[in-house]
């Protein structure tokens, strides 16, 4: 039987739906700071996520998902990822993923002025973190 004293409540939410919703015992994500674990009893805090993976340890195991762009506040008690998009593994399309890097790729390899750097880096992260996800 899990001990109820260590989980807390978390809730993902993207635009289009309730991603997720339920107990976890530790979260593991990305802020533009670095890479977070956050256990039950956390100082409150509000960060920017970055692209990259989401892990959920919950009663029955670890769930991982993709994690694109937002925000996160942390409480003692719950936390809500307010989020672009997330994905779980199965819903990623790992030929599309691929298809986006190598386009960010000749935006950056490029060299042409009107090219946006920051925008092509941050298709470049997204692809990667799908592709990471979505191969195994």
């Amino acid at each position: 039987m899990a001990d109820n004293s260590k989980f807390f409540r978390l809730q993902v939410i993207t635009p289009d739906r309730i991603f997720y919703d339920g107990e976890a015992e530790l979260v593991e994500l990305t802020t533009s700071e670095g890479e977070m674990g956050v256990l039950k009893g956390h100082i409150p805090l509000t960060a920017i996520l970055v692209p990259g993976v989401l892990k959920i340890k919950e009663a029955e195991g670890v769930r991982k998902a993709a994690l694109h762009d937002g925000f996160v506040e942390i409480f003692q008690d719950h936390m809500t990822i307010l989020a672009e998009s997330c994905e779980w593994p199965e819903e990623i399309d790992v030929h599309r993923a691929e298809e986006a890097k190598h386009r960010a790729e000749m935006r950056l390899s490029g060299g042409e002025a009107e090219t946006n750097v920051a925008r092509a880096e941050l298709a470049l992260r997204k692809s990667l973190v799908r592709i990471q996800l979505g191969q195994k």
